[in-house]
């Protein structure tokens, strides 16, 4: 998903992103807010994933939220 469209859809796909990551705490998805690299930093950081792998996790979780 463009990085764009991806905060402008944020506060939609926050809960989502919870069900789909179960780790992220409600104060992580405030931190996020919309920004890519701050979830797959988070990703790295709860999830142990290296960058790469956390970068295609987004990018296959984001394709279900394409227009």
């Amino acid at each position: 998903m463009d990085s764009n469209v991806f905060k402008g859809k944020w506060m939609q796909l926050k809960g989502e992103a919870k069900k789909q990551w179960g780790k992220l705490t409600d104060d992580d998805l405030d931190v996020i807010d919309g920004e890519k690299d701050k979830l797959v930093g988070k990703l790295q950081e709860r999830y142990g994933h290296t960058k790469d792998a956390a970068e295609v996790e987004y990018e296959t979780w984001g394709r279900s939220y394409r227009d």
